[in-house]
């Protein structure tokens, strides 16, 4: 690669950094921490009341409870309305008085939160802690896209065309499209994310997009003020890792293709692009190095820049992230380098230890993001308790997680859960280890994006290495959710009806239905065991549908399974014989290696699942299975009969889209209620859902003001007027 560095003559201080504390969470907080304890520093993490048992806690050497009496002086106390603190991972005074309280020598403030908080840097340089990050002046610079323009266009780095000065006034903008050239992309200089963001095509649009923009910049970022660029024709989303010593010394490890994004939001990442040539890496390489020269840039940092596709040789600075990126491990791959380690040193006043030409590339890497969302539902965030888990180990694959049997997902913080990696010699090579590490991950009791991810790399254009950051769009309409296969739903029977499935279960928590058990075969034959499971049905008005499983054990130590299809919720507990499609066949079901795994066995083929039983408030259990597959939740049935409960069978149930907290209600118990209106109103990821009636009727409230929720739970329930 080409020479990158510069050395100036005065060797920095250097300072010993013996303790770290990690201002964040999860995944990232639990990278930082094994990278720390392989350098002997002592790691020290904080964490929220919601967040007491995370993974994070329990793996580093100490902790401290932002909420603790002795860091609450002088801090903010914003709440939640079940009382829960707040945001306590972005109050600077709690941090800071947490270095204090464990003598931490340094930050790391991971990314997202406090990282790249310009106070928060220059909180910790006032009190002589180590950040692991750049100055608070190239985070100010950076974080502002019209000084961060200006800023790199004086080091020689190519920007996309357009106009960017603070204060322009909606006429200007509208004036200057014309020139710029359309399309245009109306952005925000503050803030990201996609917040603001308009891509207008035609001239009479201007007025109204600005508009648009700049309220939506307001209420974003609490900064109104918007620029104008000429928008790039199938844009890709390159950008490029560097990393800088107080020595002087800038250099660049490879760029990262970034194009698969949903809503501006990454999905999938790999290292290097398959869109560079050698001759341009080391062009964009050089544009990045220049980028962190003109803020005198100091730790590891991602510039990124936007290349179009059918001018590949081309590419603009967009933006630079001053601080370790999510996708920060496919670099660490492809070079052998730990970046973390890197930061560590060089805010040590240590000096890098290689030159730009030592840092080669080698094979290729492709991250996958497993993110708590449905993509069945429009990717709503979910939440709920893991209650098993599984993350495979192999020599081609990585998995930083930020969770464990135990954890607790809610929907205060970003869904993201962890990461899947996967490496090769080349880039098919690592999309099929990705592919196979994604196969074999099971997040049991928590819904997750993996199948949609491992459908979208199946897909033809991602094979091909065809990428731009509108294609995941495109391709979200095709996807649809694998309904569970009938061996899923034999494993799930059998969880149910094996003879510990007897104990009741509690609403959070799992029951190891095979524990004290060593199989349960039954000589002779008996009367079949049965049990109904909801299933998604697309030819029904619902979508939904049951099918009955029914188990009968046999002489030899098998079952005869007959599984009944299509049975109308309303008759569930009462099947007409002309209501559904019936199959049979014959299985061995047996638990594997003393643990909760059951192999199923039909006509000579074994499968492996693994099974956890989860009981709602309502009583109702699902059958989280670990499969071949993918990992399914298997929702058992619940009795409405004819003449039961009128509420549920006419369609009253308000439930609750995603995990989140009732923030109000808008009605009383017992108020008559039309269809339409709106009866409480859930908070989730800092979205507000107003959530109506469904039918006319008397509302019984279930869930009132404050109350912490779960995705479908049922929060009021509508009772339609008795016929007379």
């Amino acid at each position: 690669m080409n020479e990158s560095t510069t050395t100036t003559a005065q060797a920095p201080e250097q300072r010993a950094i013996t303790s770290v504390l990690i201002a964040n969470r999860g995944e990232i907080a639990v990278r930082v921490i094994r990278t720390l304890r392989h350098m002997g520093i002592r790691s020290i993490a904080v964490y929220s009341d919601a967040d007491a048992g995370a993974l994070h806690v329990r793996e580093a050497d100490d902790a401290v409870r932002l909420a603790s009496p002795e860091l609450l002086e002088g801090a903010s106390d914003e709440r939640y309305p079940d009382g829960r603190p707040k945001n306590p991972y972005l109050d600077i005074d709690r941090v800071i008085a947490a270095c204090r309280l464990t003598g931490a020598d340094g930050v790391h403030p991971g990314y997202g939160f406090l990282s790249e908080n310009t106070a928060f840097a220059a909180a910790c340089e006032e009190n002589g802690i180590a950040f692991l990050g750049p100055s608070a002046h190239a985070i100010e610079t950076m974080g502002d896209k019209i000084t961060a323009k200006n800023a790199v266009m004086a080091f020689d780095v190519p920007v996309v065309p357009g106009i960017a000065r603070p204060g322009l006034t909606d006429d200007e903008l509208v004036a200057a499209a014309s020139d710029v050239g359309f399309p245009v992309l109306i952005k925000p200089s503050a803030g990201g994310g996609g917040k603001g963001m308009h891509v207008v095509e035609r001239a009479e649009n201007m007025a109204d997009a600005v508009a648009r923009a700049r309220r939506e910049a307001a209420t974003s970022f609490g900064d109104d003020t918007l620029f104008l660029e000429r928008f790039v024709l199938r844009p890709r989303h390159i950008e490029v890792q560097v990393i800088a010593d107080k020595h002087g010394n800038v250099i660049h490890l490879g760029e990262r293709e970034c194009s698969l994004q949903r809503r501006h939001q990454k999905v999938i990442e790999e290292a290097p692009s398959a869109l560079l040539d050698a001759e341009t890496r080391a062009r964009i390489g050089e544009a990045a190095c220049n980028t962190a020269r003109s803020v005198a840039y100091v730790g590891a940092g991602t510039v990124e820049f936007i290349v179009s596709a059918d001018a590949p040789d081309e590419f603009f600075f967009m933006e630079m992230n001053t601080r370790l990126q999510v996708e920060h491990p496919v670099t660490e791959l492809v070079t052998g380098l730990d970046l973390v380690e890197l930061m560590v040193r060089v805010a040590a006043g240590e000096e890098l230890p290689f030159t730009q030409d030592e840092v080669t590339l080698t094979g290729h890497a492709v991250e996958a993001r497993v993110y708590a969302e449905d993509p069945a539902r429009g990717f709503l965030p979910t939440g709920g308790t893991v209650v098993g888990l599984e993350e495979p180990q192999a020599a081609n694959l990585r998995i930083d997680s930020g969770i464990a049997r135990g954890t607790v997902v809610g929907s205060d913080y970003d869904p993201m859960l962890s990461k899947v990696i996967g490496f090769g010699e080349d880039r098919a090579a690592a999309l099929a280890a990705l592919d196979e590490g994604l196969a074999k991950t099971h997040v049991l009791g928590v819904t997750t994006n993996i199948d949609f991810v491992r459908f979208l790399l199946a897909d033809d254009d991602v094979q091909a290495g065809r990428l731009d950051t509108g294609l995941l769009d495109a391709r979200v309409g095709d996807y649809v959710a694998a309904p569970a296969p009938d061996d899923v739903l034999v494993a799930a029977a059998a969880t149910l009806l094996a003879p510990s499935s007897d104990a009741e279960t509690t609403p959070t928590g799992a029951q190891a239905v095979w524990q004290g058990i060593d199989g349960w075969r039954v000589r002779g034959r008996r009367s079949a065991r049965t049990v109904r499971f909801e299933v998604a049905d697309a030819e029904t008005e619902s979508g939904t549908s049951v099918t009955e499983v029914a188990l009968a054990s046999t002489k030899d130590g098998g079952e005869d399974v007959t599984l009944r299809r299509g049975l109308p919720p309303q008759q569930a507990s009462q099947p007409q014989a002309d209501a559904a499609s019936s199959d049979a066949t014959r299985a061995t079901i047996t638990r594997r290696d003393g643990s909760g795994r059951l192999v199923v066995t039909t006509v000579g083929l074994h499968r492996t699942f693994t099974t956890e039983v989860v009981t709602d408030k309502q009583g109702v259990r699902t059958v989280w299975v670990g499969s071949p597959a993918g990992t399914f939740a298997v929702k058992e049935a619940k009795h409405v009969s004819l003449h039961g409960d009128a509420a549920a069978a006419a369609g009253g149930d308000i439930k609750s889209p995603m995990p989140g907290a009732v923030i109000a209600v808008q009605v009383e118990n017992g108020d008559e209620v039309s269809a339409g209106q709106t009866i409480v109103i859930v908070e989730a990821m800092k979205m507000e859902h107003s959530l109506t009636a469904p039918i006319d009727g008397t509302v019984e409230i279930l869930a009132p003001a404050g109350t912490q929720v779960a995705v479908d739970e049922v929060l009021a329930r509508i009772t339609p007027p008795v016929a007379t």
